[in-house]
C-alpha cells in the first residue's frame, strides 16, 4: 500500500472546526485495516523493536497512531495531553493554533532522561501543538529521534521551526 493510496483515503472538510479551515480527516484512513495498517509502517519504516524506549503521542489523534506504532515497536506509549487531562504532575507548554491557543502537558516522569523516543501525531500543521510537545520533552532530557506525522501541510512550512530534527510524514498537501 502506498502513500498515495493513503492520501486518496483521507477525507477534506471544509470550514472545520471554523470558517477557512480545511480540515484533513483521516478516519476513513483509520477506519480500514490495511490502510490503518500501511499508515502505521510508514510512519516506523525503518525502525525496529529496540531502537527507540517510548512512542509519544499528541492528544488526540496522534494517541492512536501512536499506540498502535508502540505495539508494532515492542515499546511503551507516552501520551502528551490538553491541559488537566493528566492525574498526576505535569509540565505544561501553551501554544498557538491556526484557529486558536491551547496548552498540552507530559507527566514529570513519563520519561527517564536520556531515553530515546518518536513523537507521533495525525497532523503537521503550523507546527504550534508539535513544537510545544517537543519543549516538554525536552524538559525531561530525553532524545528525539523524529518527529512522525501522517500529513503535513507543508504549504504552511512548519518544518522551520525545528532545528535539528527529523521529520517524517507520510502525505503532504
Amino acid at each position: 500500500m502506498t502513500a498515495e493510496t493513503i492520501k486518496n483515503a483521507i477525507r477534506n472538510v471544509p470550514d472545520f472546526p471554523e470558517t477557512g479551515i480545511q480540515f484533513k480527516d483521516i478516519t476513513p484512513v483509520l477506519a480500514d485495516p490495511n490502510l490503518f495498517e500501511a499508515a502505521i509502517d510508514l510512519l516506523i519504516e525503518g525502525i525496529a523493536p529496540g531502537d527507540v524506549d517510548a512512542v509519544v503521542g499528541i492528544d488526540a489523534r496522534g494517541f492512536i497512531l501512536g499506540a498502535a506504532a508502540a505495539l508494532k515497536l515492542k515499546t511503551g506509549f507516552v501520551p502528551v495531553r490538553k491541559k488537566g487531562k493528566l492525574p498526576y504532575k505535569t509540565h505544561e507548554e501553551s501554544y498557538e493554533l491556526e484557529y486558536g491557543t491551547n496548552t498540552v502537558a507530559i507527566h514529570t516522569d513519563a520519561l527517564q532522561p536520556g531515553k530515546r523516543v518518536i513523537l507521533m501525531d495525525d497532523l503537521l500543521a503550523t507546527g504550534g501543538t508539535a513544537l510545544a510537545a517537543v519543549k516538554l520533552l525536552h524538559r525531561l532530557n530525553v532524545d528525539i529521534l523524529e518527529l512522525a506525522v501522517l500529513v503535513e501541510l507543508s504549504f504552511l512550512e512548519a518544518r522551520q521551526q525545528f532545528q535539528n530534527l527529523t521529520i517524517r510524514s507520510i502525505v503532504t498537501y
